[in-house]
């Protein structure tokens, strides 16, 4: 049962996907495109998923909401885990004073709650697009830095590394050609999972009113547009909201299952 789940919500992903790269050819309207004779209209047969409140069709707005929700995941989780993986694997090979300083600061910035941390970089960024990224890329950066430093750790005494260094290599290409390689299976499970934690953080930023602004039509924005009318016309945050679970949804069993292929002690 749980693997037909997945494959169907990996489809759904799938399709999602794809209708998010080609969204001018998949939307039935421009996101900004306005129908001022149907304004708050339910779904019907020209607006599968109604109008909001300018007119523009729900449903073409979801889908180039996508381009955006899936690249602030995407890109944000890409920043973090590249950035996270190079400290890490320096502070878990050379270890000493360096490693020290910089763990006793990350345990101050994991002191503080994600979201109210992410709210607080992300204020002070600003709002918008790519600095939502950044915001985004900036907070999860020491999870990537104690998981790629626990696995250097474990491996950084083995033999292939003693041989390494015995024939002279350098420390860079020991860290790039056989540290990493061999440490980052789970920073893959980390990263795909945090895709769809990213998704969620960068829908309340928007919500909130620090992420993307309209009338870009990213997910988090579109609920926050829809709450006033919540009770009237709930169709403005219904939408939305499934297509969130939706992606969240699938991007955690994939994660799930990426897990199982790549864990040894799982596979048996």
């Amino acid at each position: 049962m749980k693997q037909q789940i997945r494959r169907i919500l990996a489809l759904a992903l799938v399709v999602l996907a794809l209708a998010a790269i080609f969204a001018p050819v998949a939307a039935p309207y421009g996101y900004e495109e306005m129908d001022l004779t149907n304004m708050l209209s339910g779904p019907s047969l020209e607006h599968l998923f109604g109008t909001d409140e300018l007119g523009r069709d729900v449903f073409s707005r979801i889908i180039y909401g996508g381009r955006y929700s899936l690249s602030i995941g995407l890109a944000a989780t890409a920043f973090g885990a590249v950035v996270g993986c190079a400290i890490g694997a320096i502070t878990g090979y050379f270890g000493g004073t360096l490693d020290t300083v910089l763990m006793r600061f990350l345990d101050i910035l994991e002191a503080i709650p994600g979201l109210l941390l992410t709210i607080c970089v992300s204020a002070v960024l600003g709002s918008g697009f790519d600095k939502t990224i950044l915001a985004l890329a900036i907070t999860s950066i020491p999870q990537y830095v104690r998981l790629l430093r626990a696995q250097v750790f474990s491996v950084r005494d083995e033999e292939y590394l003693e041989a390494a260094e015995s024939i002279s290599c350098s420390k860079f290409r020991i860290i790039t050609r056989y540290v990493l390689p061999n440490s980052l299976s789970p920073v893959i499970v980390k990263a795909t999972m945090s895709v769809a934690q990213t998704i969620l953080t960068a829908a309340s930023l928007s919500y909130v009113g620090l992420g993307v602004q309209p009338p870009t039509p990213e997910w988090g924005a579109m609920l926050s547009a829809g709450r006033a009318y919540i009770r009237s016309y709930p169709h403005l945050i219904m939408f939305p909201g499934i297509f969130i679970m939706i992606t969240v949804l699938g991007l955690n069993l994939f994660g799930d299952g990426l897990r199982d292929a790549l864990d040894p002690k799982l596979k048996k």
